[in-house]
């Protein structure tokens, strides 16, 4: 991989540093498939020896761990320790909290808090519905920000020329995969001032999107997911009027900058 620069301050990229966060990042995202040596090697285009000792290294500080042949490799639990003091060390994280609870109490349904990372959304929080239940809990994990109701809330926030030329990924037969009809999606959400995911992320699932205001252009949503199943009319009227109540309410107590860092 050349050296390049990084986006500040002209600071030329450390190599060898650039090469672990891309190796443990590839680990993370292949979740619960664990990798062979050469898959990594190849992956990153690395000679097989330079993955290995870097594998090792890793292997013995906790981010990476390994089977009992030594032979397949997946994220360690450092790296679940250092997302956890993420989202115990953002002001942010911890202001909203309280108001997931009380939206999903009010509505019984699933509400999400999520942040813009990149082309994609990051999930930081959750409240299940007690009638929808995940195997899985979204908490760390990503989901391309055009298909979801989070992400079109954020990306309406910006202007249409910062959205990548596509095609895009379809996640469902719904989903967005044409710049052209995700802009047309994206004038309506600024026009209601919600977005609205009916099964573009998840089959069975629509979603209601709300940015929050609190940094300009947003970084930061908050969402509702219901199963079609349960959504009458009456009951999205309630949904958008509770999430628009609770979006105002958090941004109005949301922690202000002074005498905290801010983060890029």
């Amino acid at each position: 991989m050349p050296e390049t620069r990084a986006e500040t301050g002209g600071v030329r990229e450390v190599k060898s540093a650039a090469r672990t966060v891309e190796l443990l990042e590839l680990l993370a995202a292949r979740a619960d498939r664990p990798a062979r040596l050469q898959e990594l090697a190849d992956e990153l285009g690395v000679p097989r020896s330079s993955m290995y000792a870097l594998l090792q290294t890793l292997i013995g500080r906790g981010w990476v761990r390994t089977d009992v042949t030594g032979s397949l490799y997946g994220i360690g639990i450092h790296a679940l320790l250092t997302g956890t003091s993420y989202l115990d060390s953002d002001p942010r994280v911890q202001a909203v909290r309280p108001y997931l609870d009380e939206a999903s109490q009010a509505l019984g349904e699933t509400i999400h808090l999520g942040r813009l990372d990149g082309a994609d959304v990051a999930y930081l929080a959750t409240r299940e519905s007690h009638e929808y239940l995940r195997t899985i809990s979204r908490v760390g994990r990503r989901l391309p920000a055009h298909v979801g109701a989070l992400g079109k809330a954020l990306l309406a926030e910006r202007d249409d020329g910062e959205l990548p030329e596509g095609p895009y990924r379809a996640a469902t037969p719904n989903s967005h995969t044409s710049r052209e009809s995700l802009a047309a999606d994206l004038a309506g959400v600024r026009a209601r001032g919600y977005s609205i995911d009916r099964e573009e992320g998840v089959l069975g699932i629509v979603g209601f999107g709300f940015a929050l205001r609190y940094d300009h252009p947003a970084l930061d949503a908050i969402s509702c997911s219901v199963p079609v199943a349960r959504l009458t009319p009456h009951h999205e009227r309630r949904i958008v009027a509770v999430m628009r109540e609770i979006r105002a309410r958090i941004e109005a107590t949301a922690p202000g900058a002074a005498g905290a860092p801010h983060w890029r």
